[in-house]
Formats: structure tokens, sequence, C-alpha cells
């Protein structure tokens, strides 16, 4: 089935690497238009010379002022994919206010202000729209060292919920996906003790972590046709995580 995304304009944030850079190519493949954020310029131009006509932004979703400015007078939006997102672990007596400041600041504060900036444009140009925010089953089961990785991302399931209520009379869709650990760079620098991975393991039915292309393609299943009357859901892809 087509997903319907062809012509359609789409913003995805944290397109360096891994998951945001795979959602780019994927929309891209399917004909969507495409601008793609990141605060690093190599990683943009890479993705530029691999996806022709993707439009590139580099800059810091944790200033405000310069985020505004930048996504601000750009036309609207119909996609737009929250994938920003960095992971801080500290022992929870250990954690400092600039761990929290900073993890709070992209997983939350960012998310919040990129979906305004796009929710605006929707509503002023009377067009229908969807917003997928990328949290993780860190937001719905504590995990040692996480304890402000868990917090941003349970607060970013709940503002989900509360944009859905508020943008859904407007024809705007918003859903959350929560996927267990995947095979990225970051993942894999959290996750490389092995006891520590075995103990996450043999909590998951399926034995396994997530590859990117299942985080993706259920990305794309949101962002589609689809999947019109869906709003306000969190979709975890964790192996059966949650059930145990």
């Amino acid at each position: 089935m087509e997903p319907g995304l062809v012509g359609l304009w789409a913003l995805v944030t944290g397109v360096g690497k891994s998951i945001g850079c795979a959602i780019v190519q994927v929309l891209h493949a399917v004909g969507t238009q495409v601008m793609a954020m990141s605060r690093t310029r190599a990683d943009l131009d890479i993705l530029a010379c691999e996806c022709s006509g993707v439009k590139t932004v580099c800059m810091d979703l944790g200033d405000w002022e310069a985020t505004e400015q930048e996504l601000g007078g750009m036309g609207p939006m119909d996609l737009l994919v929250n994938n920003a997102a960095i992971a801080l672990l500290q022992p929870f007596q250990e954690i400092t206010k600039e761990v929290f400041d900073t993890s709070f600041d992209m997983n939350l504060w960012a998310v919040m202000q990129v979906s305004q900036i796009v929710a605006r444009g929707l509503v002023a140009w009377g067009t229908p729209g969807t917003i997928m925010n990328i949290s993780s089953q860190a937001s719905q089961h504590a995990i040692d060292r996480h304890s402000i990785y868990c917090s941003t991302k349970g607060a970013q399931d709940m503002l989900t919920k509360a944009m859905a209520l508020e943008l859904g009379p407007h024809k705007i869709c918003i859903n959350v996906v929560n996927p267990t650990v995947v095979s990225t760079p970051m993942g894999t620098v959290n996750w490389s003790d092995p006891q520590k991975v075995k103990t996450m393991l043999d909590c998951m039915p399926l034995g396994r972590f997530a590859k990117m292309e299942n985080v993706v393609g259920s990305i794309l299943f949101l962002l589609s046709d689809h999947s019109g009357m869906t709003t306000s859901a969190t979709l975890p892809m964790d192996g059966g995580f949650l059930a145990t």
C-alpha cells in the first residue's frame, strides 16, 4: 500500500545519524519533500548528497531564539518528526543541574517549540497534518541510571496526549512511538555493558533489540493516510518488554 505522502512537506529533526537519517531517506524515497535538521553540517552534507532535493538546516535546537528565527518563516509543514534527543546517564544521587537542564531542553522543550511552530502554520493555512514524537520504552518503565532520561520521555508522552487533545479539532494528528534499545551509535554507547544488556534482554519475550527499520516502518505508517484515525497513541516497539 502506498503511504500517500507524495508531494507533502516534512520536517525531521536530529537527522545527523541513525534513525533520523533513515527517516529522511524513507520519506525521500516515497516522494515526500523533506527539510532535514541537524547541528552537524558534515552529516547534513552527506545526507544532501544521498537524497537529492532534500533541504537542510544546520542549527542547535537548544537555542530557543535561533530556532524561532530559523523555522518561524518557513512555509507550512504537513508532517513533523521530532527525532532529536539526548541521553545523558547518571546515577540518581549524582545528577547535576546541567544534565537535568540539557536533557529537558532537548527532549521536551525543543519538541514543544518545534511542534508549536509547525502547528501554527497548519492552523493558519487550515490544512491537516501529522506530528510524530520519538519517545522510548523508558517513558513507561524505570531503568537504572536513566532517571532524567525516563523523566523527559515520560513527559514527552503526556505532552503528546495534550497536544492531540488541543490540535485534533484542527485535523492535526499527534502520536508517539516508544522503541526499546535500537542498534544505533547512541544505543551502543549506553548499552555497552554485557551484563546490562543481558538483564534487559532477559525481560524481553522476543529476546532482541530493535533494528532501525522496525522503528522507521512504524513511523512511516503513522505518518501515512492509513493511520488517519490514530491520534494521541503511544506505540511500544519493545519486543514485549512492557508486558513482563
